[in-house]
């Protein structure tokens, strides 16, 4: 129907009517389907467990895949994953930056006991290193001055020895 042409309320009345009886006879009924529910959402997590059920499938890593291994595997992953994300914000906001680069990623994991030991084979892109200067390099605090003798000032060398 084109816009011009505009039923009355009573004609829409009376079609809703007939198709609803329509609907009666032919016993059919109209279901609203309910929304979906992910598992993810059914577990409380942000990781997705479905996605997750795709990839274990599609690795044949076993021949079956349980129901309530992806939605665990999901959520050990997001735990890591906001474990570094909160390390790695401390280290920025430890260097007075509000954006998370991959130094401060490798500082946090390298920082952490546990996270050392799981990523200890782990290079990270455009890390860097810790700092770390072996103490045999550092200069000794009590030495004496006494040894080495100074020149005269004002004098130089050449003077110094005539």
């Amino acid at each position: 129907m084109n816009a011009t042409s505009r039923r009355s309320p009573i004609e829409e009345e009376d079609l809703l009517r007939s198709l609803e009886e329509l609907h009666q006879q032919k016993s059919i009924q109209i279901v609203e389907r309910k929304k979906a529910v992910t598992k993810s959402v059914k577990a409380g997590l942000q990781f997705p467990a479905g996605r997750i059920t795709r990839f274990l499938k599609k690795g044949r890593y076993a021949q079956r895949v349980g129901s309530g291994a992806p939605v665990y595997l999901a959520a050990v992953l997001e735990y890591l994953a906001a474990e570094v994300l909160e390390l790695a914000g401390n280290a920025a906001r430890d260097n007075k930056k509000s954006r998370i680069i991959p130094r401060h990623v490798l500082l946090a994991v390298r920082n952490d006991e546990e996270l050392g030991k799981l990523l200890v084979g782990v290079t990270i892109a455009s890390g860097g290193v810790l700092p770390n200067i072996n103490s045999v390099l550092l200069p000794k605090k009590g030495l004496e001055k006494e040894s080495t003798p100074k020149s005269p000032a004002g004098k130089s060398p050449r003077k110094a020895a005539a």
